[in-house]
């Protein structure tokens, strides 16, 4: 009896592990007891409807009264949740600097192979634990800024894959689920670039292509599409995966796993070939600039006193002098515009006359138009601008300017100040906080029109398409990381940055307080870019475009279509599933269904 039981355990255990909890086409009943197959979506023990188990299909709702079969249950579930947390992992490898693209497929096809037959619920856990393993080690840099806030941030990153692994799950029982779940995806980066304060985009799976052919997507469909694009096809490849190891044998299942493999490998192909085909490059090329990057160094920070502040300025003002020597002995080329960073003087120049006459002095010396970072106060009281000014060498500060339009939340400005200060008295390291722009940053620097961003807002799609739309020749990023050197961030917006500019059809240059500087072509190849945070001046011609590209031109629409195409998708699969529900089943009642079309048998 005991070995006839065991055989009972075994084919129990064999059947959940191989058929993903209850997704085969079996109708096979256990010997004894009549009791029915833990393997089977049909499990019913005549007195309870079915049960739904951590994600699988059972005659109870506690693993102990299951025994043996329980615990292979609940293994199985752990399973998935370790896959889906290595999954976020892979997808964080395929980032700047690591660059591992191979992983980052991998890592995607696996979150959705883990999601395979599982209920919404369990979905959601999953997407849960893809998320936090995806965003942090992505944002471990944050932690320069406490423990906390790295933590905080990235599982409030990872609550948007959450809701994603519950709306994937739901939409992925339609038919043609995988322009559902591609539709999803988008939208989920979407909301994540738009809530709670403005959102936090960094992580898009666009933002990893800029070392590969994929790139050449965002110039034809924009930023959001490509990143639908590389989920759909890992989506595609991992779907395939799923069926073919968990698949019954049947005729019409076998059937079905060969058309799921032969999408596999049909939609990676064709998004490989096209992105490999599409070319890339200037948008309407024009004229030749000269352009010349300062970036001065900082001690620490940059920005632990005054005194620091006052050497950060003094650090740009004389590079730019020294520069100017070197042009002046033909070991240079001259520059036509010059660039300082972001907050290359933290001092409002207006209120400090000496900061003035040390940016004065020094642009009067390379006797060139320059666009200098600086900080202004107001317009209130406790409040100051992130701007990007242009100085003329001989008639000095303009009302030509930029005001930085995406504030770093808890960095530039404190949310909810009120509320939140009396219990954070870290907060008090801010004591003022930055007011936004609104308007567009092109601005005529000499011969050219730049469209100029400050360091986080390179991350935002509408500052690049208001910029591109309202006539930028060239682009340019300000950028202040001295708080993050020697972590991924300054790696990472690099990467960005060379994403930009091939959507944008534009050489993009950058200047940063202490690295990464440097010069970026319109195909995103890179011309020049600093190795170290030393003092240095980077020189290079860059080529004017005057043409809007696709990508910038419909890359929105995209997205928002999506988006809304994602929420009728999922407003369909909650309809469908209220009307299947049965009036005695569970709170998370409702067969799982595949990733790829129906269990052979089952009902339609």
């Amino acid at each position: 009896m005991q070995q006839v039981s065991d055989q009972i355990v075994l084919r129990v255990s064999c059947r959940v592990m191989s058929r993903a909890g209850g997704v085969a086409a079996c109708r096979t009943h256990h010997l004894l007891d009549n009791s029915p197959c833990l393997a089977t979506s049909e499990a019913w023990d005549g007195t309870k409807g079915p049960r739904v188990l951590h994600g699988f299909r059972s005659t109870s709702t506690r693993t102990d009264e299951l025994g043996p079969a329980g615990s292979v249950l609940l293994m199985g579930h752990v399973f998935r949740l370790l896959l889906a947390g290595a999954s976020g992992v892979g997808v964080w490898t395929g980032f700047p600097p690591h660059d591992l693209t191979a992983l980052l497929l991998i890592g995607l096809a696996g979150f959705v192979a883990s999601l395979h037959a599982a209920t919404p619920r369990s979905g959601a856990m999953l997407g849960l634990a893809f998320g936090t393993g995806f965003m942090l080690p992505l944002l471990r840099w944050l932690t320069v800024l406490g423990s906390d806030a790295w933590i905080a941030l990235s599982l409030l990153c990872a609550l948007f894959y959450a809701f994603g692994g519950w709306a994937l799950v739901l939409v992925s029982r339609l038919r043609l689920r995988l322009l559902w779940m591609t539709a999803v995806w988008v939208g989920i980066e979407y909301l994540r670039s738009e809530i709670p304060f403005g959102g936090f985009p960094w992580g898009r799976l666009a933002f990893a292509t800029a070392e590969t052919p994929l790139v050449s997507l965002t110039r034809w469909v924009g930023v959001p599409l490509t990143s639908g694009l590389v989920f759909l096809a890992c989506a595609a490849v991992g779907s395939a995966a799923a069926a073919l190891v968990l698949g019954s044998g049947t005729d019409r299942a076998l059937g079905a796993t060969g058309r799921r493999l032969a999408v596999g490998v049909a939609v990676p192909t064709i998004v490989l070939t096209t992105s490999i085909l599409l070319p890339v490059g200037l948008a309407d090329p024009g004229h030749t600039v000269t352009v010349a990057v300062v970036q001065g160094d900082v001690p620490g920070t940059g920005a632990d006193s005054l005194g620091e502040r006052n050497v950060v300025t003094a650090n740009h003002a004389e590079a730019t002098v020294e520069h100017a020597a070197r042009v002046q002995a033909g070991d240079e080329p001259a520059p036509e515009v010059v660039l300082w960073p972001e907050n290359s003087t933290d001092i409002d120049p207006f209120a400090h006359p000496r900061i003035y006459d040390q940016i004065d002095d020094a642009v009067a010396t390379i006797a060139v138009p320059t666009l200098v970072g600086v900080i202004l106060d107001g317009p209130g009281e406790r409040e100051a601008r992130n701007v990007g000014l242009v100085w003329e060498p001989r008639s000095g500060p303009t009302e030509d300017r930029y005001v930085k339009r995406h504030l770093v939340p808890f960095g530039e400005y404190i949310p909810l100040r009120d509320q939140i200060a009396p219990f954070v008295a870290r907060l008090d390291q801010i004591p003022r906080d930055m007011v936004p722009g609104e308007d567009a940053g092109v601005l005529a620097l000499g011969p050219v029109r730049v469209g100029t961003m400050m360091c986080f807002d390179v991350a935002y799609d509408e500052t690049i398409a208001d910029n591109v739309r309202s006539g930028a020749e060239l682009l340019v990023v300000q950028t202040n990381n001295a708080t993050y050197h020697g972590s991924d961030q300054p790696e990472q917006q690099w990467g960005i940055e060379q994403v930009r500019a091939v959507e944008s059809g534009r050489d993009l240059a950058v200047a940063s307080v202490n690295g990464i500087s440097g010069f970026i072509n319109a195909d995103g190849s890179v011309a020049q870019r600093t190795t170290s945070r030393d003092r240095q001046v980077l020189s290079q011609p860059m080529t004017t475009a005057t043409g809007v590209t696709p990508g910038v031109r419909l890359g929105a629409w995209i997205e928002r279509g999506l988006s809304l195409v994602a929420v009728g998708a999922l407003v369909l699969a909650l309809l469908r599933r209220r009307r299947d529900r049965r009036p005695d089943a569970g709170s998370d009642q409702g067969t799982p269904q595949p990733i790829l079309g129906q269990p052979a048998g089952a009902p339609r």
